[in-house]
């Protein structure tokens, strides 16, 4: 974009303008640190919230429950390890699945059925409408639905229903599965759908089935498309475990609250737990720009390696096969 243009979008500011900006920027920054220091550190070091006797069984190795109180957190988030890493696992496959249930159902929906008797075809195509009625009512339903109460109805409400799962975990495992599994079928669905519809047309030119071009074209590139959505939610799913204190699950959050009435010290315990969540969800942030820079790195090396092609209509049936090639 030339100079020209961008003095047209805005005017660059001037000397006595940046002087006003920094003045404007250093007395806020001097307003928020002092505020800081009159409303939130000297309330609490009066309180002696920043002493040893708080901050020590966190701490101090040396501390003579220091042992106590980390094994006890160390339980408590190996549990929450477990159950995030269940609940991740399990709403990816239900996600999964239910994303190629709707885009199935909405692929025969559109179809004819032209070489089914009159009766049969019309039978098929009134089944295919209920039962995309029926998934988008179960979606809407629970995506809307906050999660806590997906969750205390699995482990208040099942047990009454004669449905005994055994392990209170399972009961969470299941509330966060239900939950963060139709929000992952949507993030799919929508990658899916906003793909190119020369690419399915390119599928069928070549022979596949809708399954088969759903599975091998659509779904693959719905998922690198749509990786930063699925890794936000995936980090979604970790935070929500603190949720089954309220089915008695023995997570962190659970574990804290132990501690915290034997010690009497909540704002040093909890800022320890909100630092290792942070540096959990941290991590798994770069994770997720380290698998997208891969894949985005592994697409770029297939470009240059990919022979040029001729005509538009061949070149993408050739796009789609490689790309059907890869999936496999």
């Amino acid at each position: 974009m030339s100079n020209d243009s961008m003095s047209v979008l805005y005017d660059a500011p001037g000397p006595r303008a940046r002087r006003i900006t920094l003045i404007s920027s250093i007395l806020a920054a001097l307003a928020a640190a002092a505020g800081l220091y009159f409303l939130v550190y000297r309330p609490l070091d009066e309180r002696g919230q920043f002493s040893m006797e708080r901050w020590g069984p966190l701490i101090d190795p040396g501390n003579e429950v220091f042992g106590q109180v980390w094994t006890q957190l160390g339980q408590g988030f190996q549990a929450t390890l477990t159950a995030a890493a269940l609940a991740i696992v399990s709403s990816l496959a239900f996600g999964t699945l239910l994303a190629v249930l709707r885009v199935q159902l909405k692929s025969l929906m559109r179809r004819r059925f032209d070489s089914l008797p009159a009766p049969v075809a019309l039978a098929v195509r009134a089944l295919s409408w209920l039962l995309n009625g029926v998934t988008r009512f179960f979606v809407e339903v629970f995506r809307g639905l906050p999660v806590v109460i997906t969750i205390f109805f699995c482990a208040s409400g099942l047990p009454v229903l004669g449905v005994d799962l055994g392990d209170i975990l399972w009961y969470l495992v299941l509330g966060l599965t239900i939950y963060n599994g139709v929000v992952i079928g949507e993030i799919l669905r929508s990658g899916m759908e906003g793909l190119p519809g020369g690419q399915r047309e390119a599928a069928d030119a070549i022979g596949l089935t809708s399954f088969q071009a759903t599975r091998m074209i659509l779904l693959p590139q719905a998922f690198r498309i749509m990786l930063p959505a699925l890794i936000s939610q995936l980090v979604v799913v970790l935070k929500d475990t603190s949720l089954g204190f309220i089915i008695s699950y023995e997570e962190v959050l659970r574990k804290s609250s132990f501690i915290i009435q034997v010690l009497d010290n909540p704002i040093q315990v909890y800022v320890v737990v909100g630092v290792i969540y942070i540096a959990v969800n941290y991590l798994l942030s770069k994770l997720a720009e380290y698998t997208q820079r891969r894949l985005a790195k592994g697409r770029r090396s297939a470009r240059k390696s990919k022979p040029a092609t001729t005509g538009g209509e061949s070149g993408t049936v050739q796009e789609t096969e490689a790309v059907a090639g890869t999936a496999t």
